[in-house]
């Protein structure tokens, strides 16, 4: 796995820098436009007196660009998920063949499969609705209940609280084996050009008799993006502390100046963290499940004497390992 990295971590991770860069610039234009529509309101909000309750007039328009720049955001980070995604099939199908990986080729092959892998990771997303939806309703029944109990009458919450969390026990152990189950349909949609219903039928396909290996490989690749994601956040946020500590205290009649830059610096900082961590957690797993893609194909339908022509010169060099049957 770190061999097919080391040979198109530029690539990969150029494409990954280059989104989620885009994807920031986008939403933060989106931010500055509402601003620049509602900045009025909202400082007519602030403003207020202290006893003033803001009118409904008031906060309408705040309301309409928050969820606008919201529902924006949203759609561009699932694009750019999307691009990521199908990036990481993109660079292996060049690694695992030996061919030299460009940047260009990286780049169209992956817009290309786009569509088919976002479908795939939505249909693959709402397997977890109904474990998530059950957890949710278990907490509001808790809080609720909480705040029953100050009245003496708790027990009907305690009891929908009991019977979420019981949900959730039972859902979670199936929405676990399907999302194994469906773990590989984002390679198939890049490797294989199929859709996403023929993605997910191919990869359950794949993972049978592999159920148990691709789980354990797929979690420890999640744990440890998560490890790296969670030490990369805390070095920043430890960072963050010295240019932070060099602004404060302010004097009484010190300029502001001083600690707009240590607030831009900690930002900046935090931003770059942020990035990092993203596209670590983004990209590593997929790797993983992109390895074990291609494992499986060799393990299943003898694909390794394909690979290895193709990756000697000596066969012919398909665009992608072909797709049995």
């Amino acid at each position: 796995m770190f061999a097919s990295i080391g040979r198109g971590w530029k690539q990969l991770y150029g494409t990954a820098v280059a989104v989620y860069l885009a994807a920031a610039l986008l939403v933060g234009g989106a931010i500055a436009v509402a601003y620049s529509a509602v900045g009025d309101r909202l400082h007519e909000i602030i403003d207020l007196p202290r006893s003033g309750e803001p009118s409904w007039d008031q906060v309408q328009p705040l309301v309409v660009a928050f969820v606008c720049v919201w529902v924006f955001a949203l759609v561009v980070m699932l694009l750019s998920t999307g691009v990521v995604t199908a990036a990481v099939p993109a660079v292996l199908q060049d690694t695992v063949l030996g061919r030299p990986v460009v940047f260009g080729a990286v780049w169209r092959r992956a817009w290309a499969r786009v569509p088919a892998v976002l479908g795939t990771v939505l249909l693959t997303g709402l397997i977890a609705l109904v474990p998530i939806a059950l957890l949710m309703f278990g907490f509001v029944a808790v809080t609720v209940g909480l705040l029953s109990s100050l009245d003496g009458d708790g027990g009907a919450a305690g009891g929908l609280a009991a019977l979420g969390f019981l949900g959730v026990l039972a859902t979670a152990p199936v929405t676990v084996w399907l999302w194994v189950k469906f773990s590989l349909a984002a390679h198939v949609a890049v490797f294989e050009g199929q859709g996403p219903i023929r993605s997910m039928r191919r990869s359950w396909d794949l993972v049978r008799g592999g159920w148990w290996r691709i789980f354990g490989i797929s979690l420890l690749g999640y744990l440890m993006a998560a490890v790296v994601s969670i030490v990369i956040r805390e070095a920043v946020d430890v960072a963050s502390v010295f240019p932070m500590a060099g602004t404060a205290p302010l004097d009484e009649g010190e300029d502001l100046a001083t600690l707009l830059v240590g607030m831009s610096g900690w930002l900046a900082l935090a931003m770059v963290g942020q990035l990092v961590a993203q596209i670590v957690t983004s990209t590593f797993p997929q790797l993983v499940t992109g390895l074990l893609y291609v494992d499986q194909r060799i393990r299943v339908e003898n694909l390794a004497p394909v690979l290895a022509s193709a990756a000697g010169g000596t066969g012919p060099r398909p665009s992608a390992p072909p797709v049995a049957g």
